[in-house]
Parts: C-alpha cells; structure tokens; sequence
C-alpha cells in the first residue's frame, strides 16, 4: 500500500492544500509533500495526528477495498494444460476461488476429457462454446452440444468429455469454487 498517494487523495477530497494539512498536524508542507511522494514514512504518531485531521483512523485507513475490477482479458488468465487427459482448464478470473463461482474455459480435445470431480457441495452451470461435449455424472451420459448449456448437482462424481472427432469448448461455472 502506498500511504502517500492514499494520504493525497483523503486531503484532495476534504479540499486542503498540504500547507493547510501541515497546519492542522503541526507539520511543513515539505513534510507533507514527501509524504505524499512516497519519499519519506511518517512515526505511528505523526500518521494518527494525519489521519486525524484527515477525519479518519488506522482502521478506516489501512481496510482493504473489495476487488472492483470488471474486466479481465488474456493476461490475467491462468492455463493448465493436462497432455494426458487432452484438455485444458483457462481459469477467467484471477483468485476466483475467493468469489462465490468460479468460471472457467474448457477445452477438451478428441477422445479427451477433464480430470473426475468427486462430489463436492454446490452446483456447476456449463455453456458450450464449440463442438459437442458429453457430462458424465456418476454413471449417466449428457450431450450438450454449441449453443445448448448444462447445469448439475455436485453430490455425484462428474466431468466432461469430447467423443467426438472435433475440439470441444465450454464455459463451466462452479459455484462455490471448486476448480
């Protein structure tokens, strides 16, 4: 966390200048200008008599904003590759795991299929992208096929597979995060 950035936006917001912030904390708008630039730390002392006069408090100050991110594109994407199985898993959204779903990209390449999943709480909800995929849950056979979408229990041992002669492409949504 970058103190002094965070300090400049709480004075911009309250429409001080750091001569009038210095004022209110007994400090030169030197100081204040410094800290502002991350060119020097303020003692626990000096940083409470900021905050302070800032209208705020360590708690308020230091509490982590929510993610509030909405985009993400390729580069925030993580891929694994499984050689044996053929398929791939492209999770969507980095740290999905804290989220309530998890969304990810699945492509299952001919004859492959992903890894079983054993049961676990939730629900998963899957859209086919490209080609036909087969959903296996516990012994029973799915087809879902570009354009048509799936949704399922996960009291039951489940995965995805591709018997056909094409690759295969869905976006698949845990809920919780299980990937």
């Amino acid at each position: 966390m970058e103190i002094g950035s965070k300090i400049k936006n709480l004075r911009l917001l309250m429409g001080l200048t750091q001569e009038e912030l210095g004022d209110r904390c007994e400090l030169s708008k030197g100081f204040i200008s410094l800290l502002e630039s991350d060119k020097t730390s303020p003692s626990m002392a000096t940083l409470e008599s900021i905050l302070n006069a800032l209208g705020t408090d360590f708690a308020h100050f230091f509490k982590e904003e929510p993610n509030t991110r909405v985009v993400y594109g390729k580069d925030d994407y993580s891929v694994k590759q499984d050689t044996e199985l053929k398929s791939t898993i492209c999770w969507l959204i980095p740290n999905a795991q804290k989220n309530e779903m998890e969304p990810i990209l699945v492509t299952i390449e001919p004859g492959g299929s992903t890894y079983p999943d054993n049961p676990h709480e939730g629900e998963e909800f899957g859209y086919v992208t490209e080609g036909t995929i087969t959903i296996v849950v516990d012994k029973e056979r799915y087809q879902a096929k570009k354009g048509e979408s799936f949704h399922l229990s996960c009291d039951k041992p489940h995965y995805l597979e591709n018997k056909t002669s094409h690759p295969a492409k869905a976006i698949w949504i845990s809920s919780p995060p299980s990937f």
